[in-house]
């Protein structure tokens, strides 16, 4: 799944594409590079982040989306009107950091066959990092996926349409999202294909002191480490900037597994 950000405040490439112009011509490159996937993204859900009209958010999402009929899209996204709006132009996929926790949300998802991501997170973006507590984070984490995975359907949404991202970064410390990655396949037990997305955060910036300056990768090493990490705890999609490089990751694990 290659990032797809228009906006002007993501963390890694805020700016660089809020153009839709700039956008597409990312977006071709990522599938060129092997991207299965596209995220495309209007609003940040950085750490920090402020929330942006719904307006805006359809604004700089839309014609984007209308541009890239030919190739899967997923978006990212929370708000029910801009599921809708993203459906009726073709998208496949809807990535939600709420897990469709707004009124509406599951029935938009459910009113269409598209699939979705049901992702953790624990606060708001412009809060969740300030020192977040769980007395047992695999526990506590499994717990609402699966609750919020039976919620989606009771409501129509097909097991087979469901996929569960355990939220690293979002609401949790360094020590947390190493421990759900260890256990990982905990969370697989649920029965949905796992999301992981750890290209280029902030967690990796604490263990190697590397910032994240986009143009001179100064965290792709450790994105690509947490990748085929990722990959061996059975994770199914990797959420990344980078993807010919972590297509090579992808190609070299699995003819090791052969």
């Amino acid at each position: 799944m290659g990032v797809v950000n228009v906006t002007p405040d993501s963390f890694s490439d805020g700016g660089r594409f809020e153009d839709a112009e700039a956008a597409l011509v990312h977006a071709h490159r990522l599938i060129e590079e092997g991207a299965d996937i596209l995220d495309v993204g209007g609003e940040s859900t950085r750490p920090g982040a402020a929330a942006v009209p719904v307006e805006e958010e359809l604004r700089r999402v839309l014609p984007v989306v209308r541009q890239l009929r030919d190739v899967p899209v997923s978006v990212d996204t929370r708000r029910p009107e801009v599921m809708r709006a993203a459906l009726d132009l073709g998208a496949s996929m809807i990535n939600d950091v709420e897990a469709l926790a707004a009124p509406g949300a599951t029935d938009e998802v459910a009113s269409s066959e598209c699939a979705v991501c049901l992702m953790h997170k624990k606060g708001d973006p412009a809060t969740m990092q300030r020192d977040p507590h769980y007395d047992d984070v695999v526990g506590e984490v499994f717990s609402f996926l699966q609750e919020r995975m039976s919620a989606a359907m009771r409501a129509g949404i097909g097991q087979d349409r469901i996929v569960l991202d355990p939220g690293f970064g979002f609401g949790k410390t360094l020590q947390h999202n190493m421990t759900l990655l260890r256990n990982l396949e905990q969370l697989k037990s649920l029965g949905a294909p796992i999301l992981a997305g750890w290209s280029r955060k902030s967690s990796l910036g604490k263990i190697t002191g590397r910032p994240v300056l986009t143009n001179e990768g100064e965290r792709l090493p450790a994105s690509l480490a947490m990748a085929l990490l990722s990959l061996q705890r059975g994770a199914t999609i990797l959420r990344v900037h980078d993807v010919k490089e972590t297509k090579d990751v992808v190609e070299v694990w699995k003819a090791f597994k052969q």
